[in-house]
């Protein structure tokens, strides 16, 4: 599915380089839900900038499906976007002269792909995400919660193989945070949906099925969940995490 090998990613600054990501392999597996933890400075957020390519990497492959997506040009990456990939970003994003529903479309309206199936995809999501009684209102009218319960409805229009959430959560109080983190239970669940996600909330990241780690641009390490209970998951996250503070 989304397959990461050895990427590398610098910076330079004057005559300083700053080495970022320092050979970061990973995979995520259709229908996994995998995070991405660690400290300010770790890598998170440039490693999803990588693999969304709005950046480009030093070296490494990044491959989506049958995809090398650092081989292909502007026009074939801004079809991948739209089409392959979905996005949630912390701050909603969403257009405030749109309805919920017309938020929703806009992937398809970008792709020029508005019809009656699309339509109905909308209208599906609605329902999946319990914002169907909304769907009229405008984003100022509507909760932070479901505001980004419209960002993954969105996020999820064009059926994309791959979401990238970065740090949904990070502006949320807990009830809110929490109502988002179902949706994206839900669209594992009820969509197969493959969600990477990058966040610094432990809390978050226990839904998960997987965490990955990263410390001074590596992978520190892996913790996978199993049927371990969340809340005991989340325990063995904020260990792993004191345990790199002391290192």
């Amino acid at each position: 599915m989304l397959t990461v090998e050895n990427l590398h990613k610098s910076y330079r600054v004057g005559k300083t380089t700053y080495e970022v990501l320092k050979g970061v392999s990973l995979q995520v597996e259709r229908g996994e839900f995998v995070a991405v933890m660690g400290p300010s400075g770790s890598g998170k957020t440039t490693l999803l900038n990588c693999i969304s390519c709005y950046i480009p990497a030093d070296a490494g492959s990044i491959r989506l499906g049958d995809q090398e997506l650092a081989k292909l040009d502007e026009e074939a990456l801004a079809q991948v976007r739209n089409q392959k990939l979905g996005f949630v970003f912390q701050d909603f994003l969403l257009l405030d002269g749109l309805t919920v529903r017309q938020n929703i479309l806009l992937p398809a309206i970008i792709g020029g792909k508005v019809c009656a199936k699309t339509e109905d995809r909308a209208d599906q999501l609605c329902q999946v995400f319990g914002i169907a009684a909304i769907a009229g209102k405008y984003p100022a009218e509507i909760s932070g919660g479901e505001k980004q319960r419209t960002a993954v409805a969105r996020a999820l229009m064009n059926h994309p193989l791959l979401i990238l959430a970065d740090e949904p959560t990070g502006n949320l109080d807990s009830k809110s945070s929490r109502a988002v983190i179902h949706s994206f239970e839900q669209a594992k669940q009820a969509l197969n949906a493959t969600i990477f996600m990058v966040t610094h909330d432990s809390f978050a990241a226990s839904f998960c099925d997987r965490v990955v780690i990263l410390r001074d641009g590596v992978v520190w390490r892996t913790l996978e969940k199993g049927g371990t209970a969340r809340g005991a998951f989340q325990d063995r996250l904020l260990d792993a995490i004191r345990e790199m503070g002391r290192e």
